[in-house]
């Protein structure tokens, strides 16, 4: 959206700022203006919706892709912690920027247009912040955005007027904070040596736990002078302690390292053991992590690697981040009133119950909302599978169809495929469960009227238990044990297979439409060629 950029906005902290003030570069009434905003408290969740604020530097900049000369202002919705505390201010595609343009009456650009609807700039009450085609952009026109990011920034590093750059949001509020929970930091202040290192062989640093906590506003270390006073490792004079602890995040920056050896005194990890086995294969966690946990334990891994301690840069190779489940369209929390609790529907459904209920809510990757009748559901389905596995004990075959056992061959091979394909590809578990239940449906259908015989039965339903083991391995297991097994399911049966050949069909069935409407739907021979479908379709008395 660079070509849409009219002004420029920066940071009241901003380094340019301070630098114009300290030289008397703007009028008095600015720089009275702009120290005002610094003792806003302002923060990034607020600056949305807060009142934009701000006033003209009396500077101006280039606009690299237009050459043109737009305005420098200082306003409050930048913070120094976005980018570098500068932005770029394109009105008709942020919020922010369209708010501060409509009170301060600066110039807007449409620069990105809705694909959907022609964007008029008269007519626009918002910004459009969506993804469109490039307009008003010189040779990029007619780009879709995500190819145009790619061109523009190409274009702008090939003629040195810009570079491309991650921007990551690691702070130091880890390192240090006034809490007494987290780790010491092992440094010692002296009077005559100054900062000091504390020594190895004292390490670590222990909490105190004699701390009174009182709302100070400072660490309540502090408080505690037989945590504080010390002595300095390199005089022996009086000294003092850090008192600000790391965070949590700190700690669990490593953790993974730290595990193939929990119990060595000697060092924080077995360098040999974790090069063996490390990374990580597969790290599942929640999405807050990937701008948390994750930076700061790569972080961690990669100065490690620089030290020689490791030889891989990034400590996981893949990263799944699952959602969450809420209830009535709200996060789960005391406050709202809104919690389940899991040990009441265990107590009356079982813990099978409420896996599989949590495994088939939807797709792990997005956020679910909870359902009591969900749970109902799930409950009802095992023990239609547990009525049907008992009842094969007694099952009597009448006429064998042949087509309706080839036709359940074919669901069961195709049931196992698609599972297998849903566990080793991803973490569809709720699609593989829905498989389970076709194949319950077809089986339940055809065993009660008694047309396949007892061996095909019987194969379905041993298969069945081990299909729906990872879901509900206590009752699989109770199951698999009265087929005559000793040893538990999960680590004694392997994986069924499928075959191929028996997912052939003799007939496939196809949808025929004209001028984009159906109008009938034909049945025709597996493999058969373009000429035959044709006669087939001519044929076909609603075509």
């Amino acid at each position: 959206t660079i070509f849409g950029a009219t002004y420029v906005v920066l940071a009241p902290e901003h380094g340019f700022i301070q630098e114009w003030i300290d030289k008397v570069e703007v009028d008095k009434p600015v720089a009275d203006f702009i120290n005002r905003m610094r003792k806003t408290l302002r923060k990034s969740k607020d600056i949305v919706d807060i009142e934009k604020e701000g006033i003209f530097t009396g500077k101006y900049a280039i606009n690299p892709m237009t050459g043109e000369k737009i305005p420098v202002f200082c306003a409050n919705y930048v913070l120094m912690e976005y980018g570098s505390g500068a932005v770029m201010a394109v009105p008709t595609h942020d919020r922010r920027d369209f708010e501060f343009a409509k009170k301060y009456k600066l110039p807007m650009r449409i620069v990105v247009d809705n694909p959907q609807e022609h964007l008029e700039l008269s007519k626009m009450s918002s910004a459009y912040e969506q993804d469109g085609i490039l307009v008003n952009s010189g040779e990029f026109c007619g780009l879709a955005s995500a190819e145009a990011r790619i061109k523009i920034a190409q274009y702008m590093e090939k003629n040195n007027i810009g570079r491309r750059q991650v921007q990551y949001k690691l702070r130091d509020w880890l390192i240090s904070r006034q809490r007494y929970w987290g780790a010491p930091i092992p440094i010692i202040y002296c009077g005559s040596c100054g900062m000091v290192e504390v020594p190895e062989k004292d390490l670590p640093v222990l909490l105190p736990d004699n701390v009174e906590f009182k709302p100070t506003g400072e660490s309540p270390l502090k408080l505690c002078p037989e945590f504080v006073n010390t002595v300095c490792p390199k005089c022996g004079g009086e000294a003092k302690r850090e008192v600000d602890t790391m965070d949590t995040f700190v700690d669990s920056s490593w953790y993974f390292l730290r595990y193939l050896t929990p119990d060595d005194d000697e060092k924080a990890f077995d360098t040999g053991l974790v090069n063996s086995w490390l990374p990580v294969d597969q790290y599942i966690g929640g999405i807050e992590h990937a701008t948390m946990h994750l930076i700061y334990a790569r972080f961690i891994n990669k100065v490690f690697y620089d030290l020689g301690l490791l030889n891989f840069k990034e400590p996981f190779k893949r990263l799944f981040t699952q959602g969450m489940i809420v209830k009535d369209g709200a996060k789960m929390s005391k406050s709202k009133g809104n919690v389940v609790a899991p040990d009441k529907l265990i107590e009356k459904y079982g813990v099978d119950t409420m896996r599989l209920y949590i495994l088939f809510i939807g797709p792990p990757e997005k956020d679910a909302e909870w359902s009591d009748r969900g749970v109902e559901g799930a409950y009802r389905f095992l023990n239609r599978f547990w009525r049907l596995f008992w009842s094969a004990n007694g099952y009597c075959p009448g006429a064998i169809d042949k087509n309706r056992e080839k036709k359940l061959t074919r669901i069961l091979n195709l049931t196992v495929k698609k599972i297998t394909e849903d566990m080793e590809g991803g973490f569809k578990f709720n699609t593989a469960i829905s498989f389970i239940m076709e194949l319950l449906n077809s089986v339940q259908s055809d065993a009660a009227e008694r047309c396949i015989s007892k061996e095909l039965l019987d194969e379905i339903i041993k298969k069945l238990v081990i299909l729906i083991s990872p879901f509900a391995p206590h009752i699989a297991d109770e199951l698999y044990q009265s087929m005559g097994q000793s040893t538990p399911i999960l680590s004694a049966q392997s994986w069924p297979d499928y075959s191929e050949e028996a997912l052939m069909q003799d007939e496939i069935e196809l949808p025929v439409q004209i001028n984009g409407k159906l109008k009938s739907k034909v049945k025709v021979p597996s493999g058969a060629d373009e000429q035959t479908i044709k006669d087939i379709v001519l044929s076909d008395s609603d075509v």
